[in-house]
């Protein structure tokens, strides 16, 4: 048995409790849990704004070693570190077949599987996000593993799951911000955190930081930020006084609220480019008129989990870390165990710091 943090119903408090993992199947593969992340998409998760079956083990973000494999499961071995892949892609869908494999067709099919049993009534669990990282230990897909890239600790390795997988996607493959360009990251945790490294690394002239709280200027500014904007409802007038009156060329959305959605396009140039990574829920609306689209140019677009691959991603990203230029360190402002994590969904929801990281 393992302890693991249960979302028992949408909308209910995580509980603590101990659940029974089977041994990996056919072409699966148990994990020790070194570290996982606490998310904001965790946070969907179980108030409803993301559906996944219940009862579940949420945590999608995590890293660790593998303990055993299943029959038929080759390159990954007991021992080796592996960062968790909560999107696998099939590689048979439309989408994998474009080279689009952040938004395969069947990523999250594992989710509705049932994968554990409740220790104390033997209730079925389904893994959250596929990999049920807030827990002990997990049992998921090879596909679902990654290893993890030479030079990166274990424990920091969690963060390459998500957030900076998202963060830094977001401004290299999606927004594709070119050396000289001014950016702008609305939300400073931890995947605008990220996303302000990536802004640094891409040779960013200016970046601006825009959050609710002044207490998290610091963290920005350490992460790549040249200015940080509080939000209120002149942000978009700031952000174009900070550029001379034009706006910024990029615009990076890490909230997932229509305010700041708005506030992000408002920000960009004539011609500039706003990318949203944030999940909202469906109550929020963001309205345009037809003459605005057409008289500014500008080009909104959404994007998933940074419009990256990680098997492709990873050695680049590990390549960042061991020069120095990525610091995997400043995302996280709080080290925590699984009873934790209740308490780092109310900090996310208040806004204060950026990733909490449980440490087993």
């Amino acid at each position: 048995m393992v302890r693991a943090a249960v979302l028992p119903a949408v909308g209910a408090p995580l509980e603590i409790a101990e659940i029974d993992l089977p041994a990996p199947g056919p072409g699966q593969v148990r994990v020790r849990l070194a570290a996982a992340g606490v998310c904001h998409s965790d946070l969907s998760l179980s108030d409803g704004t993301m559906r996944v079956p219940v009862p579940a083990v949420l945590g999608h973000e995590g890293a660790g070693t593998v303990v055993s494999v299943g029959e038929g499961v080759t390159g990954i071995a007991p021992g080796d570190g592996v960062v968790l892949n909560w999107a696998p892609s099939c590689g048979s869908c439309h989408a994998c077949s474009l080279g689009e494999v952040w938004l395969c067709a069947n990523a999250l099919t594992g989710a509705g599987d049932v994968y554990a049993r409740r220790a104390s009534d033997g209730s079925d669990l389904h893994p959250g996000l596929n990999v049920a990282a807030f827990a002990e230990e997990t049992v998921v897909a090879a596909g679902c593993v990654l290893p993890v890239p030479d030079g990166v600790p274990l424990t920091d390795a969690a963060l390459l799951g998500c957030a900076v997988l998202t963060g830094y996607g977001a401004v290299h493959h999606s927004a594709r911000v070119h050396a000289g360009e001014t950016v702008a990251v609305f939300g400073a945790g931890g995947v605008g955190l990220a996303a302000l490294q990536a802004a640094r690394i891409a040779g960013a002239s200016q970046v601006i930081a825009v959050d609710v709280s002044p207490e998290k200027e610091s963290l920005a500014r350490e992460a790549g930020a040249t200015d940080y904007v509080v939000a209120s409802d002149a942000t978009a007038r700031e952000i174009r006084s900070l550029t001379g009156k034009q706006g910024v060329d990029v615009a990076v959305e890490c909230v997932g609220r229509a305010v700041t959605i708005r506030a992000a396009w408002d920000s960009t140039r004539r011609g500039g480019r706003t990318t949203v990574v944030g999940i909202g829920g469906k109550d929020q609306q963001v309205t345009f008129n037809a003459l605005e689209i057409f008289h500014w140019g500008r080009t909104l677009s959404g994007c998933v989990y940074g419009n990256s691959d990680p098997a492709r991603d990873l050695p680049v990203l590990a390549e960042h870390v061991r020069a120095g230029r990525l610091d995997l360190g400043t995302l996280v402002t709080e080290r925590i165990g699984l009873d934790g994590i209740a308490g780092a969904f109310e900090n996310m929801v208040a806004g204060k710091g950026g990733r909490a990281l449980v440490v087993f």
